[in-house]
């Protein structure tokens, strides 16, 4: 079985619950609705040989509907196959069903994806944040979550104000304004940014 079989087989057992087939450069991408989640991953696992899950990743299309792409990849280290899976959560009900039954290594992409994006895994025996703290009320891979942070009022966290940013790893252009004034979406505001302050080597 080759990676188009695999691809017509899961588009002939799901029919119009596959809502898109793209091939660019060698690689497949299926996109399903997100209801059918479980029983493709399953069926690509166990009649299909997809028995690795490489990765889960999100993709956050801001002022676009729906707003949130998940992205699950498989691997059959039998057949040697790649086959990525696709599917979609609204910006207000970011919600998807877990695989972390099917490939228990989905734990923790779940946990990483609901932390720093806000998707939810229906089903998680565990969606606890990851890296932020509990109680932590935003999620900081969102596009419109600032550079500099946002104020929090949670106790013991590391920081209760802004994150002191300025000249952070994502600035593109040094200045001497404020990180929030340096953020591409500020710039393209209209908000001036002055160089001046650093200039080229001789």
């Amino acid at each position: 079985m080759n990676l188009s079989e695999a691809a017509d087989a899961i588009a002939s057992r799901f029919g119009e619950r596959i809502t898109a087939r793209n091939e660019f450069r060698g690689e497949l991408t299926l996109s399903i609705v997100p209801k059918a989640l479980p029983e493709v991953a399953k069926f690509c696992r166990d009649e299909l040989g997809f028995d690795l899950l490489l990765d889960i990743s999100s993709v956050d299309n801001l002022d676009i509907e729906p707003r949130f792409e998940i992205v699950h990849e498989l691997y059959s280290l039998n057949k040697k196959l790649h086959l990525r899976l696709k599917t979609t959560a609204l910006e207000n009900e970011p919600s998807i069903p877990t695989v972390s039954d099917i490939w228990p290594g989905a734990n923790w992409h779940e946990r990483e994806i609901w932390d720093l994006m806000g998707i939810r895994f229906e089903g998680h025996p565990d969606l606890r944040r990851i890296i932020m703290w509990e109680g932590y009320p935003f999620h900081p891979l969102r596009k419109d979550f600032p550079l500099e942070g946002k104020p929090s009022e949670v106790p013991d966290g590391t920081f209760t104000g802004v994150a002191p940013l300025d000249g952070g790893p994502f600035v593109t252009i040094p200045a001497a304004t404020n990180a929030k004034n340096r953020e591409p979406r500020a710039r393209d505001a209209g908000v001036p940014v002055h160089t001046e302050a650093f200039p080229d080597e001789p």
